[in-house]
């Protein structure tokens, strides 16, 4: 007998999950309050590019949506960091030409939302603003421009992003506790412009980093040639947002700390006027489920973009459930509670490793001793791939859960801690003699390999 699902949110994770629901012969109702962005335009709040990397192709590649995504989407094979001074340094992100991937947010989402109702089991509801009726009976509520509804479902996903409606109201009958920490940091969006016949200004196929210790500025490309620009800067204090409180004194800063970029953006004054500060925060959530309801996504683990992997966290959720659906059955009495415990260790370490990110792109991914350890760590990983796995590669390049993941980077930084205070470590890294005296530390503090 084919079940009947209902979706809430239509976003990046809601698209792809309705196309696995329909894919297991469920008839979903997805339910969004905001307009179509295919008709209406994109309105999704932020708007930051995203980076895509192997956790979230796998989950599109399961339901065969990955190329229709691709068309969307430009490679990243390096960081270049861009120094004060205008002097460039550069690391790539993987080996043998990995890459990730710079995606529009709206871009995707329009594109999965498209994916998702090419399948005749699926209808998506536009201007519906929906609310939790009651979760042991999988029933829920909706307002639109032309009245009210509601409907009972056999199970209710809500993927309504982190200012979700569904978690505030289990929150409200007691069923689920959450928290926002919203950190000291802010954002505001920028454009560098394409160039002539869509020529890139700067390094096309790059992600681009002006670290500048409290704060950093970066740049994704886009298909047109221009470059998606984020100011990451404090909210308030002496160099922060709120002292920048004109756009000429915007401007007088760009033309200090981040001179090469602001070159490159002949309107700046009427960007910095126009376009607004945003907050960054983190949600979490325990339980994330109760009776027929079930939420993932931005809805009850939303992290800051430190690490780029809040859209590849998400989308990992879709793969995860799909995979548990097909282990334990469809039952949410044993599905839900499964899931929630197998993925909420993962939401909490990822949302560590961001945070933690963002302390090294900003500060130290210009700074000589960081190279050094990344040389020594690419070094590491070349001679026993599976013992010495970078936390980078951890994270983008593997499956690894995020929790392993964590735990295995606090031992390597030990290792790093001893190996980076040895007199001479820069000149003698790369010595036979000294490779080894690292794998013997190495082999004090790493667990056995995955």
């Amino acid at each position: 007998m084919s079940k009947h699902a209902a979706v809430v949110g239509s976003g990046l994770v809601g698209s792809l999950w309705t196309t696995f629901l329909a894919q297991r012969g469920y008839h979903v109702d997805v339910f969004e309050r905001r307009a179509d962005s295919r008709r209406a335009g994109y309105k999704g709040g932020r708007s930051i590019n995203l980076a895509l990397s192997d956790r979230g192709w796998r989950a599109l590649e399961a339901v065969g949506v990955a190329e229709a995504v691709r068309r969307e989407a430009i490679p990243m094979y390096r960081r270049v960091m861009h120094a004060i001074d205008g002097s460039i340094t550069t690391q790539p992100y993987g080996e043998n030409g990995q890459a990730i991937w710079s995606v529009s947010r709206g871009g995707i989402n329009m594109a999965l939302m498209t994916e998702a109702e090419k399948h005749a089991n699926v209808r998506l509801h536009f201007e519906h603003d929906t609310d939790l009726d009651d979760a042991l009976e999988g029933r829920i509520q909706w307002t639109t421009p032309d009245g009210k509804g509601s409907g009972c479902f056999d199970a209710v996903f809500s993927t309504d992003g982190a200012n979700s409606g569904i978690r505030k109201a289990l929150q409200a009958v007691g069923a689920m506790e959450w928290t926002e920490q919203v950190i000291d940091h802010g954002y505001k969006e920028l454009l560098i412009p394409a160039g002539p016949n869509a020529t890139s200004l700067i390094e096309r196929e790059a992600l681009h980093i002006w670290p500048r210790a409290s704060y950093m500025l970066i740049g994704l490309p886009n298909p047109d040639g221009s470059f998606t620009m984020t100011l990451f800067f404090p909210n308030e204090g002496p160099v922060s947002f709120a002292a920048l409180d004109t756009p000429e004194a915007a401007e007088v800063f760009f033309a200090e700390f981040f001179a090469d970029a602001l070159a490159l953006m002949p309107d700046f004054k009427e960007q910095w006027a126009q376009n607004p500060v945003s907050k960054l925060s983190i949600v979490r959530s325990w339980p994330w489920s109760k009776g027929k309801v079930v939420l993932f996504g931005d809805a009850t683990h939303a992290i800051v973009p430190f690490y780029g992997q809040g859209l590849n966290s998400g989308f990992e959720d879709c793969f995860e459930l799909n995979r548990m659906m097909d282990a334990l059955g469809e039952d949410p009495a044993t599905l839900f509670p499964a899931f929630e415990a197998e993925r909420k260790p993962n939401a909490d370490a990822i949302a560590e490793l961001a945070l933690l990110n963002f302390i090294e792109m900003r500060d130290l991914t210009g700074q000589p001793e960081f190279l050094l350890r990344k040389k020594i760590e690419s070094k590491l990983h070349s001679q026993r791939p599976h013992q010495w796995i970078p936390l980078y590669t951890q994270v983008t390049f593997s499956h690894i859960p995020y929790s392993v993941a964590l735990e295995r980077g606090r031992q390597m930084d030990r290792v790093f801690a001893e190996v980076m205070q040895w007199p001479g470590i820069a000149e003698n890294w790369d010595q036979p003699e000294t490779l080894a005296k690292i794998w013997e530390v190495a082999e004090q503090q790493l667990v056995p390999s995955y």
